[in-house]
């Protein structure tokens, strides 16, 4: 959400952010609608005052023993265009809000211009891509009979896997490996929070009105004997949702941030407009696990933790020992509520190129003003909205491809099991079709 103050002050700034954001300018419109709005307020304010004085004068004529009727009736007609007034301020004050809310975030202005993701910028690399080119994920994965696309889809349809034995495993594997390094190493506070939730945190965090498509909704009845829908709540498509709206329509005291949330759940995607989009395979799912990391700030503090989240993210590439890139997103790629995005994408040679299995964003003020949360020094009154930041902390799912193509092993098929997640595969070093056997025995 964008605030109008701003936008009155500085109308050719806003719509020049916009422009970047490839849209046509949008002040004069959302102006207009503030102006007749200020109008419809002063107005209300005068007849109010009036309404006031009319009143206490209709007690003063009867006290005199004098006829109201005419000042009484005077008082009733303002009352009445008060009614409308107020009727009208309601639905300015609605389309403004729903203009606004329908409009992404100002960029920070050193995100490079682009038109989509073949403009962004490489900032680093780390690591040397494996030069060989092995089989894809699914490929290793079918091989070894542990990765099962027909069998979930026969249950679920298409964009689902059945995962099993060392693989499963493996799986587990990554995500505590992950919540251990960021709560132990980095300072997050593991949270366990609801898998759905309702439509204003979904707004809160810019998914709602906007990307309503891409979301599973579940329909809710009043009651078990009614069979009208009267109500709704939806899946999360990311902790982001949960953990960041732990401070919705609250005051935060200032000498508590920043506040480092991490989460492990499942997150549920409807992958609206993904047809024909890596259909093979487990790197576009319906159902995906992530590791998510989620940072509540002052606005001081903002840019240099989205760096720090973003080093968060690389550190578990890094212990992993898989290479990858850290790009800039353009402003052609960058999503709809952040003002920057970094994308760490993870070298997979089954494909020949990088993927991304990471995205660390800075939202600043934009969520926090649709959530109404605030943050002051102690001992204040004055209040300010806190900015907000989230990460991939990472897509689990994506790390589990990401290793079975980096440590496949093309003599027997099988895929070693990387240093740092030995100590949670039970002293597994190789996870082979014998070591399926053994977990099946």
């Amino acid at each position: 959400m964008h605030d109008i103050k701003f936008i009155r002050d500085n109308p050719r700034d806003f719509d020049a952010a916009m422009k970047r954001r490839g849209l046509t300018p949008q002040s004069q419109d959302i102006l207009r609608m503030d102006e007749e709005r200020r109008k419809v307020m002063t107005e209300l304010q005068e007849l109010q005052a009036l309404r006031n004085d009319k009143s206490k004068s209709i007690g003063i004529i009867k006290r005199e023993g004098g006829d109201a009727q005419a000042v009484m009736d005077e008082v009733s007609a303002l009352k009445a265009r008060m009614g409308d007034l107020e009727e009208r301020d309601r639905s300015l004050m609605d389309r403004i809000s729903q203009h606004l809310a329908a409009l992404p975030n100002i960029m920070q202005p050193d995100v490079p211009d682009g038109a989509d993701e073949d403009d962004n910028v490489e900032v680093r690399t780390w690591g040397q891509p494996r030069s060989d080119k092995t089989p894809e994920h699914f490929e290793i994965g079918e091989a070894l009979e542990m990765m099962d696309a027909e069998t979930a889809a026969k249950m679920s349809g298409s964009r689902f896997t059945v995962l099993a034995g060392p693989l499963a495993r493996m799986e587990r594997a990554l995500a505590q490996f992950f919540l251990d390094t960021h709560t132990a190493e980095h300072g997050y506070m593991e949270v366990s929070p609801p898998l759905i939730v309702r439509d204003n945190a979904l707004f809160g965090t810019g998914q709602l009105p906007k990307f309503a498509e891409d979301l599973f909704r579940i329909p809710e009845k009043s009651n078990e004997l009614e069979t009208e829908v009267t109500s709704s709540r939806w899946l999360i498509p990311t902790s982001e949702v949960p953990l960041t709206n732990i401070v919705a329509d609250s005051i935060v005291e200032e000498e508590t941030l920043p506040r480092r949330y991490t989460a492990f759940t499942p997150c549920f995607r409807s992958e609206a407009g993904s047809a024909g989009k890596d259909t093979r395979g487990m790197i576009r799912q319906h159902q995906f696990y992530k590791v998510e990391m989620v940072s509540i700030t002052t606005p001081e503090t903002s840019i240099d933790e989205h760096e720090r989240m973003t080093r968060c993210a690389e550190t578990i590439l890094q212990k992993l020992n898989l290479p990858y890139r850290v790009v800039t997103l353009c402003s052609g790629d960058t999503g709809f509520g952040a003002r920057k995005t970094y994308d760490l994408e993870v070298w997979l040679p089954g494909q020949g190129r990088y993927r991304e299995i990471s995205s660390c964003s800075n939202c600043g003020d934009f969520q926090a003003r649709r959530m109404n949360a605030r943050t002051r020094p102690k001992g204040e009154k004055q209040t300010r909205f806190v900015h907000t930041l989230n990460g991939s902390g990472v897509a689990v799912g994506r790390a589990l491809i990401a290793v079975l193509e980096n440590y496949y092993d093309a003599e027997d098929g099988g895929v070693f099991v990387p240093d740092v997640l030995k100590p949670y595969m039970g002293g597994l070093t190789k996870i082979t079709k014998d070591a399926m056997k053994k977990a099946a025995a």
